[in-house]
């Protein structure tokens, strides 16, 4: 479980980050959703401990995340291409992953072969460094990076962004399987809403750096975030 407890985030007078309480449990997919500067990144960044709060704090599987990093062995995540290293190949970063998470290369290789049709034979043997990729192909490898080791929370920032439709499909599931069969937390952030509420079964809508609406999906919700943001 993670637990936000009186999460403010300000830079000089202005405060971009307000949540009073939220709790988010074990096995639940979260959605986050809001326009521009509503504090989405803010808030997965705080829960990463990328940047400190001003006040409150961040609890993620029983331990404050600004106080000592034993969550972080439970904790996986993909935000942008900056989470890559670009000197690597693809090959050569999975096993950076793994060494990381104490999986052994022949655990790995065996791990990465479903992930073949996500792929589409673009990524595996092209003898590329990463940053020589597409940046499609360079958010696959990241994603794919961030389940190794089967982590208790993913956290995703924008992950259908730069996806072609197939890729899109065959990510949201791949998140649902793994959801349902690993009992794994994921917190993902989308611009989408269509994707968004097709994947997660509770979303979160922040404007202002405040939280609007706590919603547990219906068929209705998708209806209801339009309607919203459209005023």
């Amino acid at each position: 479980m993670i637990t936000l407890s009186t999460l403010t985030k300000k830079y000089g007078s202005q405060e971009v980050l307000n949540i009073p309480e939220l709790e988010i449990p074990s096995g639940q997919c979260f959605g986050l959703v809001g326009n521009n500067g509503a504090g989405k990144t803010t808030l997965f960044s705080l829960i990463l401990d990328l940047i400190r709060p001003s006040t409150g704090q961040v609890i993620n599987n029983g331990h404050v995340v600004s106080e000592n990093e034993a969550w972080k062995n439970t904790t996986a995540a993909f935000i942008d291409e900056s989470f890559l290293i670009g000197y690597l190949t693809p090959e050569e970063y999975f096993q950076f992953v793994a060494d990381l998470r104490q999986v052994s290369k022949a655990t790995l290789e065996e791990w990465l072969e479903p992930f073949a049709p996500l792929f589409n034979d673009e990524i595996l043997g092209k003898k590329k460094y990463l940053r020589d990729f597409s940046k499609g192909n360079q958010k696959k490898v990241g994603l794919v990076a961030a389940l190794i080791g089967a982590p208790q929370t993913v956290i995703l920032d924008e992950p259908f962004a730069n996806l072609d439709p197939t890729t899109q499909i065959r990510l949201k599931e791949l998140i649902q399987k793994t959801a349902q069969t690993q009992h794994t937390t994921f917190l993902i952030s989308s611009h989408d809403l269509t994707h968004v509420t097709e994947v997660c079964n509770r979303i979160v809508l922040l404007e202002k750096g405040q939280l609007r609406k706590d919603i547990l999906k219906t068929p209705e919700t998708l209806s209801e975030l339009e309607a919203y943001f459209k005023g």
